[in-house]
């Protein structure tokens, strides 16, 4: 998944109290905001001596990002960082220019997968492996899940950093007591449940198709649960033919039994996921489930009436297929946000910003302002902060979901190529509309492997 819109970056904000302002801040389209100087004394400090870092303006995650680089260059003086920030889109842009050119700020902000694969193949970014098995009390304070999207054949090239956002199977309780059913505890109770919703009149599952990347949750744990992550890690790893594995064509296969067991809400593929309809599909009582960010537990709190706050919402990772391969405790979703460093930067340059992943990247101070926009920080322990939020249970079940698993995958849109993304979530639309089969799906993805 993209996260571009508020209701995708900024989970949980609205129900842990930050301002609606604050979370539409997102929408904005203005470019980059030097702010930097203000830390440092402007060009006080020798060039020498001072990294460069970019990152999102977004709030409240700016107010974050700032305070944090604010707190570092107060207490190293001797080596400092300037910022600058800049709306999604327009940093995407620059970014991107930035580093072709070989003028990559020292720090640079991501989403990991596919986009630092393409930095690493191009020699843009540290090995940051050596860093990391000399300084193992840093790593090992991290979700391990975290790294996955960090590494590259291997070798890690960016530290993990900031909150993690699981996708997570939502149901409706006064919806299931009114059928007389029960959470489902495997993909054969779930195809089990689709005509008694269907008999009372209720959708099944709520899903924004028009989106897309929401349709992709579905294969995301399909494939997961069946072959383990390792059939999409081949993928990833652009082995030859990989999509061809017997594990996908399963996937594949079972979820279009799905969609002809109607096992969707009509006419989901006109339905967006960032209008929310989905989710008002879901609290209405109109859809009895839905596969969906942990991102929508903020809004649904907020638009859903009780629906939060009577306790109506249940909530559960996805469950195991029936003789499949995958660990039931993985899950699917954004494992983290990641922080490279050019490697076109001075010895100075990355030497400070080597210090500051080992000090201010999710220290104590930093993790409890994470925390405090409502969303988990990637650090083990980091649910000690969550006792006296009204969402405590939601928030330690995430916590639980994150730091349990054995895997983490990175969502598939963004762990590929832009060009494979597009693809694929064609595709994918196509998958769920039955207008290819699992087959050509298949052969359309093998072709794209690698690019």
């Amino acid at each position: 998944m993209e996260p571009t819109t508020p209701s995708r970056r900024t989970f949980l904000t609205l129900s842990m109290g930050i301002p609606l302002g604050a979370a539409l801040a997102a929408c904005g389209t203005s470019g980059p905001t030097p702010a930097g100087g203000g830390a440092t004394g402007g060009n006080a400090a020798s060039a020498k001596n001072t990294a460069t870092y970019w990152f999102l303006s977004v709030q409240p995650q700016e107010g974050v990002r700032t305070r944090a680089v604010e707190r570092f260059n107060k207490a190293n003086p001797s080596g400092q960082i300037t910022f600058t920030t800049m709306q999604n889109d327009a940093y995407k842009t620059k970014i991107k220019t930035a580093i072709g050119a070989g003028q990559a700020p020292t720090i640079i902000w991501g989403w990991g997968g596919g986009t630092l694969r393409t930095y690493v193949q191009a020699g843009q970014v540290e090995d940051l492996t050596p860093w990391f098995e000399q300084n193992p009390a840093v790593k090992d304070r991290l979700f391990a899940s975290s790294f996955g999207a960090a590494t590259i054949d291997g070798k890690i090239y960016a530290m993990p950093a900031e909150t993690m956002q699981p996708i997570v199977l939502y149901y409706n309780k006064k919806v299931f007591d009114q059928v007389g059913v029960r959470p489902p505890e495997s993909w054969g109770d779930i195809m089990a449940l689709v005509p008694k919703f269907n008999a009372a009149g209720i959708a099944p599952f709520s899903l924004g198709g028009q989106s897309r990347w929401t349709n992709m949750m579905w294969l995301e744990f399909l494939f997961d649960r069946i072959g383990g992550p390792e059939v999409f890690q081949a993928v990833f790893d652009a082995k030859k033919d990989a999509w061809s594995h017997p594990a996908a064509l399963d996937a594949l296969t079972k979820l279009q039994d799905l969609v002809k067991a109607d096992g969707f809400i009509k006419g989901f593929s006109s339905i967006t996921a960032d209008s929310n309809a989905d989710q008002a599909l879901l609290y209405t009582g109109k859809a009895a489930m839905m596969l969906h960010g942990g991102w929508t537990y903020g809004s649904m709190s907020t638009d859903g009436g009780d629906f939060v706050s009577g306790g109506h919402l249940g909530y559960m990772n996805f469950p195991p297929v029936e003789g499949g391969k995958g660990d039931p405790s993985n899950t699917v979703g954004n494992p983290g946000q990641y922080l490279s460093i050019s490697s076109k930067a001075t010895p100075e340059q990355k030497e400070i910003a080597k210090r500051f992943f080992a000090t201010a990247v999710l220290n104590d101070e930093d993790v409890k302002e994470w925390a405090g926009t409502g969303a988990v920080p990637i650090v083990n322990g980091a649910d000690s902060a969550f006792a006296t939020s009204k969402d405590a249970d939601f928030l330690t079940f995430v916590y639980g979901i994150a730091s349990n698993a054995t895997s983490f995958a990175q969502s598939w849109d963004q762990a590929l190529s832009p060009t494979a993304a597009e693809v694929l979530l064609d595709n994918i639309a196509k998958l769920f509309q039955l207008s290819i089969t699992p087959q050509q799906f298949v052969s359309n993805m093998n072709a794209v492997i690698g690019s």
